[in-house]
Parts: structure tokens; C-alpha cells; sequence
């Protein structure tokens, strides 16, 4: 199983009878297993080809590219991480070195990749409805920094959530109940970054339909990136938003008897293994930001380039 859910079977162990049993069945092990290694196999080949063509096969570095590396790298980085996961279900003793290791990059690299999808819509938005008040506010070495500082503040924020765990009792996988401030921090690590992604991507897609098109073209480029913007939306909310509301449902109602916790250590399993599925589902972004990017290139070379076409330029690339 995922981490956050065997971290939030336990929630409420303490005032629960001993002898009830919330063990998902040796069925979802195995599938565990399974949908894991296979998730191990396409997020490797899905996330290292991303690099090869962020890095390699894109013109110039634009502050997207920059923000989509450093989101490529930790999808990568939480892929690697699983299957030292998985090793860690299968140990006896999980209060070790190895096992906090585990947890730390695995859950590291899921809040770093939230924060990056967070920023790549802010950049966005600065783009597309303040083209001219952002230029001083946007280039690829302030978007290096940005990254610096989200991966500072992810880093910082779960070890302050390790720290909180170790006092309450241990930190690592499933051996530990979390206690209300640990649970907090992952809640808080979503909602604001949600908050902001969908404010942002309904502004840019606001925007992008009251602007007036100069040609056909420039009207198609303009609906591929609304439908890019809605495409990275839902992905983002069909992998994180499930999960974490069973989480916030979960944590307020602390079900103190067998029925409610085996539905919700059900609920729990399924949508934390859609969500481990973002760091394969991300590729659909580079994928679209890599191809719109091409085709928004062509068209704007073979046109007049004026404000409108230059700031729909910033957000494809």
C-alpha cells in the first residue's frame, strides 16, 4: 500500500477494541504489488524520456521548461523511491534509518511536485494577464530560484512533520499513529496549492477567450492552450483531491468502530493508488507543453508578432 494510507489506517488505533482487525485483504497486497512494479517500469521510461526532451530537443530554456524539469526530477525521484517502499512492507522492523529514508523522499518528492505545478500556473497567470508588469518578474534564473525555495520549504516542511511524528512515537509507514499536526501539514501542503492552481488556471482561461484573435490561427493556439490549461487541472485534481478529502474526512471523524475503518482503509487504498499515478499522468503535461510549444513556434515565425501573440507565446512555452 501507499504511504499516507498506511500511515492513516492507524488513525485512532488508541481508542479502538484490540481485536479489530482493518487488514485490507491479502488480494490488495498483491495488487500492490503489481500496480507498484508497474508504476516502477512507466514512470521510469515515461519521466526519463520527458528529461531527454526538456533538456535536449527544446530550442531555448523558457521559465515552464525550467519549472517542468525540476517536476520531471522529482516524479523520478518518488518512481525510485517506491520500490524501496515496498521493501520496507515486507520488514519486521520499520522504525529504521532505511525506512525513514523511504518515507522521506517518497513524500519529499509528492509535495515537491504539487508546489511545482503550483508555480508553473502562477507563471502562467503572470504571463498571460500581466504580460508587460511580469517581464521583470519572470525569467529562467528567478524560475531557478523559485524551484531552489520550493524544494527548501517541501524539505523543511517534512521535516518539521518528521520531527512532530518522532515525538508522538516514530515516524515511519504504517507503525505510528499520526496525530492531528502531522495530518495538518500534508493537508495544508494540498489545499493552498489547489486553491491557487484552480484560481489561476480559471483567470488564464478567462483571459485567453476575451483576448481577440487576429486570424484563425492565433484562435486555434489560443483554444489548444485553454484545453492544455483544463488537461493539467484534471490531472492534478483526479490524482491529489480524492485522496486527500478522504484524508480531511477521515482525520475529523476518527471512526472508532470496525465498519468505518475498514471502508475508509478501502477508500484510502484505492485513492492513493491514484494518486501515486501522477508521477506517470505528469507526462501528458510535458507532452503537451513540448508539442504546443512547436506549433505555437511555426505559427508565430510565419506572423506579425503584437502583444496578444507574444504573451500567448510565454504561456506555451
Amino acid at each position: 500500500m501507499g504511504v499516507l494510507e498506511h500511515r492513516s489506517l492507524c488513525l485512532g488505533a488508541s481508542i479502538m477494541n484490540k481485536s479489530c482487525n482493518s487488514t485490507l485483504p491479502d488480494l490488495f497486497s498483491h495488487m500492490t504489488w503489481a500496480y507498484t512494479i508497474t508504476l516502477v517500469l512507466l514512470g521510469l521510461v515515461l519521466n526519463c524520456l520527458a528529461l531527454c526532451v526538456l533538456c535536449c530537443r527544446l530550442p531555448q530554456w523558457t521559465e515552464t521548461r525550467v519549472y517542468m524539469v525540476n517536476l520531471a526530477v522529482a516524479d523520478l525521484c518518488l518512481v525510485c523511491a517506491l520500490p524501496f517502499f515496498l521493501h520496507t512492507l515486507k520488514m519486521e522492523k520499520q522504525g529504521t534509518l532505511f525506512c525513514y529514508l523511504s518515507q522521506g523522499i517518497y513524500l519529499v518528492n509528492r509535495y515537491m511536485s504539487i508546489s511545482l505545478i503550483m508555480a508553473i500556473a502562477v507563471d502562467r497567470y503572470l504571463a498571460v494577464c500581466y504580460p508587460l508588469r511580469s517581464r521583470g518578474l519572470r525569467s529562467p534564473r528567478q524560475a531557478v530560484a523559485v524551484c531552489a525555495l520550493l524544494w527548501v520549504l517541501v524539505v523543511s516542511s517534512q521535516g518539521v512533520r518528521w520531527l512532530l511524528d518522532m515525538h508522538e512515537g516514530g515516524f515511519c509507514f504504517s507503525r505510528q499513529s499520526p496525530k492531528f499536526n502531522s495530518i495538518l501539514v500534508s493537508l495544508m501542503s494540498f489545499y493552498v496549492p489547489l486553491a491557487v492552481l484552480v484560481f489561476c488556471s480559471l483567470q488564464v482561461v478567462t483571459s485567453l477567450a476575451r483576448r481577440p484573435a487576429a486570424d484563425l490561427t492565433q484562435a486555434e493556439a489560443t483554444r489548444k492552450a485553454s484545453r492544455m490549461i483544463w488537461a493539467n487541472l484534471a490531472v492534478f485534481v483526479a490524482c491529489f483531491l480524492p485522496l486527500h478529502l478522504v484524508l480531511t474526512v477521515f482525520s475529523a471523524m476518527a471512526p472508532d468502530n470496525c465498519d468505518l475503518r475498514r471502508t475508509f482503509s478501502i477508500l484510502l487504498y484505492f485513492t492513493s493508488k491514484l494518486s501515486d499515478a501522477n508521477c506517470c499522468l505528469d507526462t501528458i503535461s510535458y507532452y503537451l507543453m513540448a508539442k504546443e510549444f512547436q506549433e505555437a513556434s511555426v505559427r508565430v515565425s510565419g506572423a506579425k508578432v503584437h502583444k496578444s501573440q507574444d504573451s500567448l507565446s510565454i504561456i506555451l512555452t
